[in-house]
This record gives structure tokens, sequence and C-alpha cells, in this order.
């Protein structure tokens, strides 16, 4: 009989699983989150917070991207499948406080990474797998060969941070409308420069190349947590060099049992 429930459960991936599998996507997570929404009613559940993803925003729209605006037009092509299942929580959260009066919220998140990550490189998100590839490059003495560009964008949210806001969301948050979990927009980083910043922490001296035939996905989604310091305004979160530093530092010791 919990009374609290922190909705983490997902099938998630990079950008190359998605392209591969978004009905897969969308079928998996539209179950998943109706199970847990609906048996968490049937439980009498007192709240709920459940996980979105800042890419389940518009592809067309404008920037910074703040909570009024998850339903104004079709995500990213690239993962439409995920993007539109987890935007039916938000629809899945209304529907059970207007008809039942159930404390069903939801969060967003941008790019969490840290500790116990997936670190796999084909299926896992651009950071873990940028520090797998810098670890293998350099036991290897290859060159680090980064997917794409390196131009887009990100703003990236340290797990250890999130975990944190989680706890205050379960504790404090009453709104049903979901809320912004990000660094600011002055945090966002390229692609290039998580990269580099992998590349200080782990002291890789090799070449680092960008191969330019893969695809980029979005560009950006800079995400606005203004709501978020409108509760919090004192709120610190870790610098991000340091939680990369200490993410590549956590899967050098764990290499073996890492999830990869």
């Amino acid at each position: 009989k919990p009374t609290h429930v922190i909705h983490l459960a997902a099938m998630v991936g990079g950008l190359f699983k998605n392209i591969r599998y978004n009905l897969d996507f969308w079928r998996r997570n539209v179950h998943i989150n109706d199970n847990v929404l609906h048996s968490a009613y049937e439980t009498g559940v007192q709240k709920v917070v459940s996980c979105l993803s800042t890419c389940i925003f518009p592809d067309k729209t404008t920037y910074p991207i703040d909570e009024t605006m998850i339903h104004n037009g079709p995500p990213h092509t690239s993962n439409f499948g995920y993007s539109y299942a987890k935007r039916m929580i938000d629809i899945q959260n209304r529907g059970y406080f207007e008809q039942h009066g159930c404390r069903f919220t939801a969060v967003i998140p941008t790019n969490v990474f840290g500790p116990h990550d997936n670190f796999n490189i084909e299926d896992g998100h651009v950071l873990p797998g940028l520090i797998h590839k810098v670890y293998l490059a350099k036991q290897t003495g290859s060159p680090l060969t980064v997917w794409g560009t390196g131009k887009p964008r990100r703003q990236f949210i340290y797990s250890l941070d999130l975990a944190r806001l989680f706890i205050w969301v379960l504790r404090e948050y009453d709104e049903v409308e979901p809320i912004i979990l990000s660094v600011g927009e002055e945090d966002e980083v390229s692609i290039r420069e998580a990269a580099e910043a992998i590349v200080e922490a782990m002291d890789f001296r090799g070449e680092l190349v960008f191969d330019t035939t893969k695809a980029d996905g979005q560009f950006k989604k800079t995400a606005s947590n203004a709501k978020l310091r409108r509760y919090l305004p004192g709120f610190q979160f870790t610098p991000f060099k340091q939680a990369v530093k200490e993410t590549c530092t956590w899967f050098s010791a764990n290499y073996v049992n890492a999830r990869k």
C-alpha cells in the first residue's frame, strides 16, 4: 500500500535507437504509463511523480521552451514514438485529477547523466556513450570519434542534483501541471564542449574526430527553469565539469560491472 510513487519506468535510448524503434517506444511506454498510473489510482496512492523529457516538446517552437508549450505541435521526427507516449502522461495526470481528484504530476528533466548510467555506445544517451568511447580510445590508443558535427546544444543535469529535486517535488510541489527540472539556459553546452570536458576529465591525449555522416538529431531544445527558480531560487547545481569528472571517475573504477 504505497502512499507515494516516483515513476521512472520506461523504454529509453539515445538518438539512433529511437530512430530505429519508434513503434516499440510508443507501445511499450504507453503500456507502462497506463499500468503504473492506473495501479496507483486503484491502490489509493496519494502522489505520483512521473518523469517526462524535453524531447517531448514541439520541434518547431520558440526558445526557451517552458511547461505551457508541451502540446503546441509535433515533436522531432527522430523520436516521435517516445515523445507522444510521454506527452500522454500529462494528459492522463489531468484526467485522474479532474475525474478522481488524484495528485498525479510530472517533472521534465533535461539530459540526465551520472554514476550508474547506461554507458552503451549504440543505445545510451550522448554523454555516457561518449564517456565509454573516450575510455576505449584511451585503452587502444585510437582517435576519439564523435558522431555528428558536435554543434547541437544540450542542458545536462547531474543525476544526484535531479534526485534532490525529485524528493522536493514529492514532498512540496502540489501542482498537477509539470515542472521542468534543469540547469539554466546559460549552462547549455554543445556536444563538442561536452566531449572536450570528458577528454579533460579522463586525461585523453589522442585525436578528436567528428563523423559528420552521422545524424545530429534536434539542434537544440533549450528549456527555461524559471518555474523551478520561483520555487527554489537558492538551489545549487553541481558544476558541469565537476559532475563529468565524478561520472568519469566512477565509470573507470566500475568498468567491469557498469551497464554498457
